[in-house]
Parts: C-alpha cells; sequence; structure tokens
C-alpha cells in the first residue's frame, strides 16, 4: 500500500511561488500515476495536474495552465507541484494522491484515486 506525505505548504503573496513535494513510500512506486488536488473551505475537492508514472503523459486544469507545473522523479519516489504566479483563488488545502498507471494516462477525476496524503495548506494573499 502506498503512503504519501505532502510537504512545502505554506503563506506567500500574490504573483509569488511555491513548490509542493508527496513523498511516497510502499513497495510499488513506480507504476502509480500521480495527482494532485486541491479543496478550498465550503467547496469540493478538485482536480489541479497529474502525471504518468512513466512522467510523458501531464494534464492539469485549465485555471492553472501555464502557471504550475507537476513533475516527479521516480528514483526519490517524489512528485513535485512548481506553483508560479499565484493568486489568491489558489489558497486551498493540496493533496497528493496516487492510483495505478493506466494506459489511456492519468486520471482527473479524483473518485478514480485510491491513494490520498493528508495535504498541505497553501495561503496566498492579495
Amino acid at each position: 500500500q502506498v503512503q504519501l506525505v505532502e510537504s512545502g505548504g505554506g503563506l506567500v503573496q500574490a504573483g509569488e511561488s511555491l513548490t509542493l513535494s508527496c513523498a511516497a513510500s510502499g513497495p510499488t512506486y513506480s507504476p502509480y500515476d500521480m495527482g494532485w488536488f486541491r479543496q478550498a473551505p465550503g467547496k469540493e475537492r478538485e482536480f489541479v495536474a497529474a502525471i504518468s508514472w512513466s512522467a510523458v503523459r501531464s494534464v492539469y486544469t485549465d485555471s492553472v495552465k501555464g502557471r504550475f507545473t507537476i513533475s516527479r522523479d521516480n528514483a526519490k519516489n517524489l512528485v513535485s507541484l512548481q506553483m508560479d504566479s499565484l493568486k489568491p483563488e489558489d489558497t486551498a488545502l493540496y493533496y497528493c494522491a496516487a492510483d495505478y498507471a493506466r494506459v489511456a494516462g492519468p486520471p482527473t477525476d479524483r473518485h478514480e484515486y485510491h491513494y490520498w496524503g493528508q495535504g498541505t495548506q497553501v495561503t496566498v494573499s492579495s
């Protein structure tokens, strides 16, 4: 079973950057697709970005395209989310998620992910 631990959240001003990290542990990390989701107070958990196990495919929600970059290092069991030009509307609890690799590429539906971290808070002030 995969265990996920997020880190790197914090309080920043609009326009600044943060890098979130997700450390994975377990017997078989490499064959998992990985995703980042976020949840703001009073809102549903929403998809942010995902990357295939081979890192060949990545996908983003429209609101973060061009500002966020997802990457992974399978040798280090790490997935990162580089967030640039942050906006107040990016404020949320950010979660890392994992699920078994798919030929079709990483899923964007949170219900398709079996493993989740505890989340790391990102707060962007205006």
